[in-house]
């Protein structure tokens, strides 16, 4: 239902005018309240400092505040921008439908907050408009990034991402930050792998791109907390280890046939596996350690103890 409702509200992109150089993704759900100074926002930047040809897709996820009366609006306001409507719920769906259907060269998102500064746009789409990467993020826990946000998001951030380089082996730094480019032919190569339609999508994306070899550039972001983020921890960080565990049992089974896409690359070697076997043991006893912090700021300690054990041996 929702990719037929796709087909009818986007029928030709390419139709209307050229194919633009990249293709600005801003999926949103109940947003009405940020969403008009943000497009307006993202639009003047593209318009006075952007050197290349660009459109601003707005991904709707079935709204129901106004924020999808709000987005035609806008569409038919704001040259170059389009509104694009789903049933469903979740970042990955969003994005999956609006990568699917464009036409541009490469194809970028944000989150509609613009908690990332919009200088790094530039940094981040031009390796691939080049030819010198296939992919591209922002990060914000490189050296070089400004980042502006709790202590408790931080801790949740970084534990994160040190289980991914512990458990399937990542080394890219930063799997989330909502800021991310990718070519154009590299993703109808990886779409059909991605399985995930929710806040994982960013995550097994990544992992399979490095596993097939694809070249990731990193761009250092200045980054700002939004203090108004609809995002629920617990859920998403529970759905991402479900994620997780998924994404190790179908590349341990063979169950991705990444031997599919053109770049694949080469197996781990014995002594890999042995450092990635130590760099588990480390990694889970200091998510141990930062999961009990977290969890004894809510409970007793044998209950965060319990549960931060539970967490960690899976």
């Amino acid at each position: 239902m929702a990719q037929q409702q796709v087909r009818v509200l986007l029928p030709a992109l390419g139709t209307a005018a050229a194919a633009p150089s990249v293709d600005v993704v801003v999926p949103v759900y109940n947003e009405v309240e940020s969403l008009g100074p943000s497009i307006v926002c993202l639009h003047r930047y593209l318009l006075e400092r952007f050197p290349f040809s660009f459109r601003v897709t707005i991904a709707d996820n079935g709204s129901t505040d106004g924020t999808w009366e709000l987005a035609q609006k806008l569409e038919r306001e704001l040259a170059n921008v389009r509104a694009l409507r789903l049933d469903e719920k979740g970042r990955g769906r969003a994005l999956h439908a609006a990568w699917s259907k464009s036409d541009a060269s490469v194809l970028a998102y944000m989150d509609v907050d613009l908690s990332t500064e919009l200088s790094a746009l530039l940094p981040l789409v031009a390796p691939l408009l080049s030819g010198h990467s296939d992919l591209a993020i922002g990060t914000r826990l490189s050296r070089g990034a400004r980042v502006v946000r709790g202590p408790k998001r931080e801790l949740i951030s970084r534990s994160y991402n040190a289980l991914l380089h512990a458990a399937l082996g990542t080394r890219f730094s930063d799997a989330q930050c909502g800021f991310k480019a990718i070519r154009a032919d590299r993703v109808h190569e990886l779409l059909p792998l991605v399985e995930d339609r929710g806040w994982f999508f960013d995550t097994e994306l990544l992992v399979l791109a490095e596993r097939s070899g694809l070249r990731i550039h990193e761009v250092p972001v200045d980054w700002t907390d939004d203090p108004d983020s609809r995002v629920d921890i617990v859920s998403t960080a529970l759905a991402d280890l479900r994620g997780v565990l998924r994404l190790m049992r179908d590349l341990r089974t063979g169950r991705i046939p990444l031997q599919r896409l053109s770049v694949v690359g080469s197996p781990p070697t014995f002594g890999r596996q042995v450092a990635r076997f130590a760099a588990i043991g480390v990694a889970s006893t200091l998510a141990y350690a930062a999961l009990f912090v977290l969890l004894r700021l809510a409970m007793p300690a044998q209950a965060a103890n319990a549960l931060a054990l539970l967490a960690t041996a899976i």
